[in-house]
């Protein structure tokens, strides 16, 4: 017993004991990390990358490159991200048909979701950029209204009007409705600045300014069953409605004042 209290005494008894502790600690965390959940979480989305990258040479390939640095008939898309993909693809943007016009139309989408998302990761492998949003970044809770609305009409309103209904650009290009439009798309058009469109990146609209957007829109193209406003013409604005009623009001103005005169000339006649 004496020699066992002094071996417990000896000055590396303390270090021994320790290194034994970190040694156990290290077993135990070993034992019990969830590895296995992380080496699994990766090898799903090495698969994901993969199955996209097949879908990518079949319908993408010939028109953005084997490895997407693009060519004379499609921009390359490294660095564009998979927020750019599901708006592009899940829009029907995206395979873009042989023969366009001045702009590639929204269409019937070809892919479903999950297909999408295999996409979506392969070209975010390509290079960094935006990710597909969270419901939390473009549902409505917590979302103003009025602040979004006055976004809208100072950012965006001068090509999709004040409603979003849509509108004319120069050489047939064309700003389109958002009627209909999911809020993540929206969203992602916001940050990557699709065809036309420039990009509003969180450095320069912040993604809580992007919910507010997207609550503008919805409430204003939201339940259509009545108009505060009376009739309106495709919500365009108060230019195209000031001149209808010009034109048809002081239209029919004058061919009354006209059937007038000439009830009053015939009847002087008689």
């Amino acid at each position: 017993m004496k020699k066992l209290s002094a071996r417990r005494r000896h000055p590396l008894a303390a270090v021994v004991v320790l290194l034994l502790a970190l040694a156990a600690t290290g077993g135990l965390y070993a034992a019990f990390a969830p590895a296995g959940k992380a080496q699994a979480d990766e090898t799903s989305q090495s698969l994901t990358i993969k199955e996209g990258k097949k879908l990518y040479e079949v319908g993408c390939a010939s028109c953005h490159g084997t490895g997407g640095q693009g060519s004379s008939d499609g921009p390359s898309l490294v660095g564009v991200g998979a927020a750019a993909v599901d708006f592009q693809v899940g829009t029907g943007r995206m395979p873009a048909a042989t023969s366009q016009g001045a702009q590639v139309p929204r269409k019937k989408v070809i892919y479903n979701q999950t297909q999408i998302d295999q996409l979506a990761a392969y070209v975010a492998s390509l290079g960094a950029g935006p990710s597909i949003p969270t419901k939390d970044q473009y549902g409505p809770d917590g979302a103003d209204i009025a602040k979004g609305g006055e976004l809208f009409r100072t950012n965006c309103a001068q090509c999709h009007n004040f409603t979003g209904k849509g509108g004319a650009l120069t050489k047939g290009k064309f700003a389109p409705s958002l009627e209909g439009v999911a809020p993540k798309h929206i969203y992602e058009a916001m940050q990557t600045g699709p065809q036309n469109m420039p990009s509003f990146p969180d450095t320069t609209m912040t993604s809580k300014n992007k919910k507010d957007i997207i609550a503008y829109l919805n409430a204003v193209n939201g339940d259509k069953t009545e108009n505060p406003g009376g009739l309106e013409l495709g919500g365009i604005g108060p230019v195209s409605e000031g001149l209808f009623a010009w034109i048809f009001g002081l239209g029919a103005l004058i061919a009354v004042a006209v059937w007038v005169a000439a009830r009053t000339a015939k009847a002087k006649k008689s």
